[in-house]
């Protein structure tokens, strides 16, 4: 079981923002707690598509956390994975 953080780096306002997913809803909103980032933001939830877009300071606490590294084509996999685990394909977020 793992945390992942990719390296998108998209443009919102003055940030680049990255995305945050977890193995299981409670890892990732775990990490949320940890480096401070609302559950509310959540996106995607109860789907294999669940995810926080969060900003490089906070990956950089999710990382120092134990979170892994990893591109964003990595991502597709993870969700692939999380999909044939039996993960819902639409969510509430």
């Amino acid at each position: 079981m793992a945390v992942y953080v990719d390296n998108f780096a998209a443009q919102f306002g003055r940030m680049k923002m990255c995305h945050m997913m977890a193995d299981t809803h409670e890892e990732l909103v775990a990490m949320a707690d940890t480096i401070g980032v609302d559950r509310k933001w959540i996106q995607d939830a109860g789907t294999h598509r669940e995810h926080f877009d969060i900003c490089k300071s906070k990956r950089a606490k999710a990382v120092a956390a134990g979170a892994q590294e990893v591109r964003i084509t990595e991502l597709g996999s993870i969700m692939r994975r999380k999909k044939e685990a039996g993960a819902p394909e639409v969510g509430n977020g």
